[in-house]
C-alpha cells in the first residue's frame, strides 16, 4: 500500500523530500508567521486506509496467489483504491474470503511495528518492496503481523484494531491483468453498510415486503413483467398481421 504518485500537475519531488501545499484566504507578507495543525480525524481515517492496503495485499496473494501483487494504490482518508495483478474479475467467495482473511488480522489488534534500518537488512527479513518504486539505502519497515511484512514510508495505525470493520465496495478492470478493488474501513465501512441497510429498507417498504421475502417479492415481480412485455408483443405481432379483431 506504499506506491506513491504526485497529483496531476504537481511537480516531482526528490525523495525524501517533504512538502505542505495548502489554500491562503486573505493575504500574507513575507515575516508573518503561520501555524500548521493536523486534522486528526482525516488523518486516522487515512490510516486506517492505509494500513489496511498492507493487509489487503497478504490477503489477495492468499486467495488468488502469489502472482496478485500491487500495481498502484491511492489511499486517503475517504478512499482506499488497490490495483493488484489479476487476469479476470473476483468470485464472490473470493471477495468474501477475502474480507474474512482482513478482518481476522484487525480482531487480533497485533500491534503494528516500524523499524528504520538498511535495505539489506530489511530484505533478509523477507520485507516485501513494491515493484518500481525507488528506495534508499535506509528504509522504513512496516511488520503487522509475521504475515505482512512491506517498506513503507506512510502514516498507519498503531494497532490493527484500530482499522475497524474492512469492506471491500467494488471491483474493476484497469488494464489487461490488472484489476482495482475499492474499500472502506472504520467509519467509512459503517456507512457503507448502514446506506445498504437504508436501500433494502426502501426496497422491503415498496415491494411490502418482510424481512426474508424481499428476494421473492422481487423476482415475482420481474417475472410478472417480463409475462406482460411478451403478451404486449403478441397483441402487437397479431394488430400488424390484422388479427386483433378476431
Amino acid at each position: 500500500g506504499c506506491r506513491r504518485r504526485n497529483q496531476r500537475g504537481a511537480p516531482r519531488l526528490r525523495y525524501g523530500l517533504v512538502v505542505h501545499v495548502g489554500s491562503l484566504e486573505g493575504s500574507i507578507q513575507k515575516g508573518d508567521r503561520a501555524e500548521l495543525a493536523v486534522d486528526h480525524d482525516l488523518r486516522l481515517a487515512t490510516r486506517r486506509n492505509h494500513s489496511a492496503t498492507h493487509l489487503l495485499h497478504w490477503a489477495l496473494k492468499q486467495v488468488l496467489g502469489e502472482h496478485a501483487m500491487q500495481k498502484g494504490s491511492r489511499v486517503g482518508p475517504d478512499v482506499l483504491r488497490f490495483d493488484f495483478a489479476h487476469n479476470r474479475p473476483l468470485l464472490r467467495e473470493e471477495v468474501e474470503r477475502i474480507e474474512d482473511l482482513v478482518n481476522a488480522k484487525i480482531l487480533t489488534n497485533e500491534p503494528v511495528q516500524t523499524e528504520v534500518l538498511p535495505i539489506d537488512d530489511a530484505k533478509k527479513r523477507g520485507a516485501v518492496a513494491i515493484f518500481e518504486e525507488k528506495y534508499g539505502d535506509v528504509v522504513r519497515m512496516l511488520t503487522m503481523t509475521r504475515d505482512s511484512v512491506e517498506l513503507c514510508g506512510g502514516t498507519h495505525v498503531r494497532a490493527l484494531g484500530d482499522i475497524g470493520l474492512f469492506k471491500i465496495d467494488g471491483e474493476t478492470s484497469v488494464a489487461a491483468g490488472v484489476r482495482r478493488l475499492f474499500a472502506s474501513t472504520g467509519t467509512n465501512a459503517l456507512e457503507r453498510v448502514r446506506a445498504a441497510e437504508g436501500e433494502m429498507s426502501k426496497l422491503r417498504q415498496i415491494v411490502k415486503a418482510q424481512g426474508g421475502e424481499v428476494i421473492d417479492k422481487v423476482a415475482k415481480l420481474v417475472q410478472r413483467e417480463r409475462d406482460l412485455e411478451r403478451r404486449v408483443a403478441d397483441l402487437e405481432k397479431k394488430l400488424l398481421e390484422g388479427g386483433g379483431g378476431g
